[in-house]
């Protein structure tokens, strides 16, 4: 595949094998060192290394930027201005770019309104299918619709009926109520004198008015027709054309003297009741297009229900006390008070009643309201009072609240008190019932959109051979570019997905493969592909279908980068660059660039776990646990057949299975919740279950995930442990600070006082320039430092408050020795292999695996009750193998404390330090779901069923 370039301006081309290069000079962004590198065009290059080493610096900051910064030179400088400028990567040229296609994990799309098949723009083929060969069916009596075009009707009309007198009629009014005087001056003023309405001949008059409140027909008569009479043939195709524009389409023959009326329709329409539907375009087929989607749901397929469940929470209190939830969130809530004291007076109760005193029936006024008078006897008196209660109930209030979104309340009363529930109208398919009267082999488009895509490419090959002739030609091409796409989402493992999966539920491995098959299928050549650890939340057998799919779309003529940890990936490259030696500071030189095999023989830490020199050892015995367990019953959500699950507490659980077996639904989606609810009470329903048990074994639940710790540069490693504190708390100790009355929050960057006022305490200057990018320069006044020159000039052992933040973790750990109570929580981070960032590093600038294990060094340095359920989501997600050791190093400490483990993964090395596996399986999607086998990892090896075990067979051999 080695194309040697004629036109070597454009591609660097080197004489000597013939081979092309991107080749980089000076590159110095983050921490790389000045490094100069030759990566082979068209071939797939893998960039491994330590996390924090440099590897994403190189492709994605230097590489991938000044691609894209490029690309969007070549725009004009108007547009330019609205893109934003992108920064020139610092690095001294870069030579033989082709266009650049970034496919990242963190982008996939949040709007409720993007699918699988929007994404794919695989439901945009569908809908032109749709659009072009389906079958209409009436909505009422399910029969074949069928439509004319005007020489059709007309033909059909000289042979039905020769010789007849008939009349021509306009239908404009279809059961409708209403008066209609308008439309008949409207229609007189024309010259029409007569009109069938309701079935009768009436002729229009300038006074006419039907009843309003009844439901009419309304036939215009356009011209009388003898048909088969010269004068009559003469203006027959304009009175038709004139008709068909007034009824819209449709027409209606009715022979003088009779009462039966035919209708014809341009539209799809039944001739025997006069049902028309409009011909079909795509976007009839859209749920995100008014003329497709379900006007209750406006096309999510979900509407937010307000539920009363969540009105009260402690039924000891009485209103007044704030018991009713949802009067705590209305500002102006006195007049509902009014009346909701009005309905309790019938039921001699008031405000200050707890509410589990209040009976069921008031309740129910109060929550649904009503429109009555209530005779009400008082005792005393010997009279009636009556009592009106005009109130439309909180459910209907919060309802009009939360559609008008005006106030900060409405969002609230969102949050706190409705749930998403299946639109009722269009049972979540998202369309108008018209839209799915139309159908190919019996099968509306929601049903397709809801196969599976294994399923659905079944379907597509079995339907082709049940079209008409004419109807064959027309969807060849579009089942072809159908069929071209779906194979590429097959073939990066997504079998189990359906088209009508919303992108919010997707993992950031499924949207990145989705991605990359959308990439495949647009057939691009000549694009250079930057890929960011596209194996993650594979399994070990999805993995080898991935890597096809890259070497796929390097011979078709493009090049892959890929930065990459896993094993399976790097031996498979052409060629293979080593970054490091270390993280951060430590890293940023390549160490290694050559065909994989010699790999072995390197002297690099990649190398050495490759090669089997270094290895995470298997534990000599698995740890026992202490005996108690939590035990959830009947768990059915999304895929989930019915599972019970029994978690062993006190041992290291480790779930496995293949992409899309449900491993998320039953821990993030079931498990996580149950217990989020009963800790925090948090909001989140989870999926459906039955029944859980040994909730009280386990004193608190932790998710430590990969999001990022802070989105602002103002929050940093130091501030997010909360060892910021402690150092602020020290240097306020000092005898400087005494001396000039400094408190804690002298030190603080983030309030007046102690910081640089210039930059307020950021270190840094936007400068924003025109049609540029924004330039960060260092504050001149306190050139970066954050703290102004007072503040400064407290130092503890020789150091002010803005070196400490710039020391590395490592170089705190030494420092801060003496201190216990910093030294506990740096030398934490430093276990978990963060030595290398400084304390006051943006969080910004974290890498999602780096954010996650600060996350751990925190849960670490906290004072241990020993009782802790820790659920981590594959965390060695950018974790090279050497990281990988010091992760699972540092989960087991937690282990042996008496804390409990949850890890979903599919990285052989933590599967292996399991004690307890649960492997659920046996494919993805529907044919998933279930548990398959569970054990310590010698027992699971053993089981027959599990594609985990032959794959956890050779790393215990």
């Amino acid at each position: 595949m080695q194309k040697t370039s004629s036109h070597s301006d454009n591609h660097s081309t080197s004489a000597a094998d013939g081979k092309e290069y991107i080749e980089i000079y000076g590159a110095r962004e983050h921490n790389l060192k000045s490094i100069s590198v030759k990566i082979p065009r068209n071939e797939l290059v893998v960039i491994t290394g330590l996390s924090g080493s440099g590897k994403s610096s190189l492709a994605f900051d230097t590489i991938f930027a000044e691609g894209q910064r490029r690309y969007i030179e070549t725009f004009s400088a108007y547009a330019r201005q609205f893109l934003g400028g992108l920064e020139r990567p610092d690095v001294d040229k870069i030579d033989g770019l082709s266009p650049v296609i970034a496919i990242e994990q963190k982008t996939t799309n949040k709007n409720p309104r993007s699918t699988v098949g929007t994404v794919t723009e695989l439901y945009d083929f569908l809908r032109l299918l749709f659009a072009r060969v389906s079958d209409a069916y009436s909505m009422t009596s399910g029969k074949k619709l069928v439509s004319y075009t005007a020489e059709q009707i007309l033909e059909t009309i000289k042979e039905n009926y020769k010789g007849e007198k008939v009349l021509l009629m306009a239908p404009v009014v279809r059961s409708r109520k209403g008066h209609y005087h308008e439309l008949f001056l409207q229609k007189l003023k024309k010259g029409y004198g007569q009109a069938r309405i309701d079935g009768e001949l009436v002729d229009i008059e300038h006074d006419l008015k039907l009843d309003r409140y009844k439901t009419h027909d309304i036939d215009i008569v356009i011209d009388r027709w003898i048909i088969g009479e010269k004068a009559t043939e003469h203006r027959m195709e304009n009175s038709l054309r004139t008709a068909l524009e007034m009824g819209e389409g449709t027409i209606g023959l009715q022979k003088l003297n009779e009462n039966e009326v035919h209708y014809f329709s341009k539209n799809l329409m039944d001739d025997e009741t006069g049902d028309s539907l409009e011909l079909p375009e795509p976007n009839t087929f859209s749920f995100n297009s008014p003329k497709g989607s379900c006007p209750n749901c406006k096309g999510l397929g979900t509407i937010k229900k307000v539920n009363t469940d969540y009105f009260v929470e402690n039924p000891k209190l009485s209103i007044s006390q704030g018991g009713l939830l949802p009067l705590e969130d209305i500002k102006s809530n006195k007049w509902i008070l009014a009346q909701i004291k009005n309905i309790l007076e019938v039921f001699d109760k008031d405000l200050s009643t707890p509410i589990k005193d209040i009976p069921k029936d008031a309740l129910d006024l109060i929550c649904f309201g009503a429109h009555k008078e209530v005779a009400k006897e008082l005792k005393h008196a010997g009279i009636t009072k009556k009592i009106k209660v005009n109130f439309d109930g909180l459910v209907s209030i919060i309802e009009e609240l939360i559609e008008d979104k005006e106030s900060y309340d409405a969002i609230l009363l969102e949050r706190h008190f409705t749930n998403e529930e299946v639109c009722p109208e269009c049972k979540g398919t998202r369309l108008q019932p018209s839209s799915l009267s139309f159908k190919i082999d019996g099968k509306n488009i929601a049903e397709i959109n809801a196969l599976s895509l294994a399923d659905l490419m079944d379907w597509l090959h079995e339907v082709e051979d049940r079209f008409s002739d004419k109807n064959k030609i027309i969807a060849h091409e579009i089942l072809k570019e159908i069929k071209t796409r779906l194979q590429f989402l097959l073939d990066v493992g997504l079998d189990y997905l359906s088209l009508s999966r919303s992108s919010r539920t997707l993992s950031g491995g499924e949207s990145q493969r989705i991605r990359l098959a959308t990439q495949i299928g647009s057939q691009l050549v000549n694009v250079l592909y930057i890929l960011d650890e596209p194996s993650i939340g594979l399994h070990q057998r999805d993995n080898e279908r991935l890597i096809s799919s890259l070497k796929h779309l390097r011979d078709i003529g493009n090049s892959v980068i890929v930065v990459e940890h896993d094993k399976d990936m790097i031996l498979e490259a052409d060629e293979v660059l080593d970054i490091g030696p270390r993280a951060g500071k430590f890293g940023g030189e390549i160490l290694w660039q050559g065909k994989p095999k010699d790999l072995l023989k390197a002297n690099t830490l990649t190398a050495d776990y490759i090669s089997g020199k270094k290895k995470i050892e298997v534990p000599k015995e698995r740890r026992k646990g202490n005996g108690k367990s939590l035990v959830l019953k009947g768990a059915a959500g999304n895929n989930l057949k019915n599972v019970n699950l029994e978690i062993p507490l006190g041992k290291l659980v480790v779930v496995t299975g293949i992409s899309g077996s449900g491993k998320s639904s039953l821990i993030n989606g079931t498990l996580y919740p149950i217990l989020n609810r009963h800790f925090y009470r948090a909001v989140q329903e989870p999926l459906p279950y039955k029944s859980f048990e040994g909730i009280e074994n386990i004193d608190k639940i932790v998710d430590v995930d990969q999001a990022p710790i802070g989105r602002t540069p103002r929050s940093n490693p130091a501030t997010y442990t909360g060892m910021f504190t402690d150092i602020r708390n020290l240097f306020a100790e000092l005898p400087e600070s005494k001396i000039r009355g400094y408190k804690a929050g002298r030190f603080s960057f983030n309030v007046k006082g102690g910081r640089c006022e210039t930059c307020q305490g950021g270190g840094l200057k936007v400068i924003e320039m025109n049609f540029l990018p924004d330039v960060y320069v260092h504050c001149e006044t306190c050139n970066g430092k954050r703290f102004n020159r007072e503040t400064l000039e407290v130092r503890y052992k020789g150091k002010s408050i803005s070196d400490v933040l710039e020391m590395t973790i490592d170089e705190a750990v030494d420092f801060f020795a003496p201190i216990p109570k910093i030294f506990n929580k740096v030398k934490t981070l430093q276990d978990v292999g963060l030595g290398y960032i400084t304390l006051g590093q943006q969080s910004t600038t974290l890498s999602g695996g780096e954010a996650q294990r600060i996350k751990l060094a925190t849960e670490l340095a906290k004072r241990q009750t020993g009782n802790t359920l820790y659920i981590l989501d594959e965390p060695t997600t950018g974790l090279h193998f050497e990281d990988v050791k010091v992760l699972m190093e540092a989960v087991s400490k937690l282990v042996n404390l008496g804390n409990s483990f949850i890890i979903i993964e599919h990285n052989m090395d933590v599967i292996k330090l399991a004690d307890h596996l649960i492997d659920i399986g046996p494919e993805g999607g529907k044919h998933g779901g279930k548990i398959i086998a569970e054990g310590t990892p010698e027992e699971l090896v053993k089981s027959k069923k599990s594609l985990t075990a032959k794959f956890l067979k050779r790393e215990l051999e």
